[in-house]
């Protein structure tokens, strides 16, 4: 048995409880300190998600971040940083009050970063907070892949890769968390498994769009049913961005043809919050008005990273190597009309 903390309440870290769980090993959700709210709610009706909606094993130990004390603290085999991207420097920093080389450090969460105008990966971000604390030597590990949280929490069978620059370290995390439901690949690309990763959520929003984009001058009624050769078309095209963009990062191409990227890439594109901000925008709704009218509580992950990274990629990178991701960003940044150039 292990002992696996995971910060992060919200759905894809409670999802992830589950298989941790399931492998007989001491398994403990820790709230945020922005999600009190959610694990009162978790507490009270014994150990049903709200946002899940789904029962959690009753052997997970539900916690606040202020009930997350030294005694949790101490020998942790595994922690799982389940929180958004914009709590990364917050959760940093609390790891950096308890850290010990031992413990191998999980990220769930998904992006890419700009710090003094270069690309990071979050792995990347999350370890140059922590040597500003003095620690050099953390180990950082990412895990993606094609799997919804509610899929997950259901026991779905899901694949992910984890990725670690030295593969036995991920090996060693897969040991603990794998299941007959929850299978777990390796990759010593710890860079391009997490470029994939984050930039998949701004290309399953244009593949979301693609009923929109499927024609100009057809009605809704034929659009609706054939835009599936436009969906197919830019999800090759979308690939074969994520394959240059992984290049130009210092990661292996391969990734995005692996779980990271191509299969990550399917499965969001199905069904999500990034594909139906995708519809939307197909549908010729501008985004801040998209947003607004339909999604305004909902965290769009690919128009965060839009933001993030836009400005950067409009100045510096050529658009003939990336005119689908330049049309999301300018979409997305510019709140001009998504339009595509077949």
């Amino acid at each position: 048995m292990k002992k696996i903390v995971i910060i992060g309440a919200g759905a894809m870290g409670s999802a992830f409880s589950v298989p941790c769980a399931d492998n007989s090993n001491e398994v403990f959700l820790v709230g945020s300190f922005l999600e009190d709210k959610v694990i009162d709610e978790i507490k009270n009706s014994n150990n049903f998600h709200p946002i899940l909606k789904s029962q959690l094993p009753k052997n997970i130990k539900v916690l606040k971040f202020s009930e997350f004390n030294d005694e949790i603290k101490n020998n942790i085999d595994l922690l799982v940083v389940g929180v958004s991207s914009k709590g990364i420097e917050w959760i940093g920093d609390e790891i950096s009050k308890f850290y010990k080389s031992s413990v191998d450090i999980l990220l769930l969460t998904k992006g890419l970063a700009l710090i003094e105008n270069k690309f990071e990966t979050l792995a990347e971000k999350l370890d140059n907070i922590l040597k500003e604390k003095g620690i050099d030597n953390a180990k950082i590990s990412a895990v993606a892949g094609p799997c919804l949280a509610n899929g997950l929490v259901n026991r779905i069978n899901s694949s992910v890769v984890l990725a670690n620059e030295n593969i036995n370290v991920v090996k060693n995390i897969g040991s603990i968390i794998s299941t007959n439901y929850y299978s777990t690949e390796y990759s010593d690309d710890l860079i391009g498994v997490e470029v994939c990763a984050a930039t998949k959520n701004i290309y399953s929003m244009l593949i979301g769009a693609s009923e929109g984009l499927s024609s100009k001058s057809l009605d809704n009624e034929i659009k609706k049913k054939y835009f599936l050769n436009t969906a197919a078309s830019l999800a090759y095209k979308a690939v074969a961005e994520m394959k240059s963009l992984t290049r130009k990062l210092n990661g292996k191409e391969e990734s995005a043809y692996g779980l990271a990227g191509l299969g990550d890439l399917y499965v969001s594109s199905a069904g999500g919050r990034n594909s139906k901000m995708g519809y939307y925008l197909g549908q010729g709704h501008l985004f801040k008005e998209a947003k607004e009218k339909f999604m305004k509580d909902i965290t769009v992950e690919g128009a965060d990273l839009a933001h993030e990274i836009g400005p950067k990629v409009l100045k510096e990178f050529e658009e003939k190597e990336f005119p689908l991701l330049f049309s999301v960003i300018k979409c997305i940044c510019n709140n001009q009309k998504l339009e595509i150039n077949w």
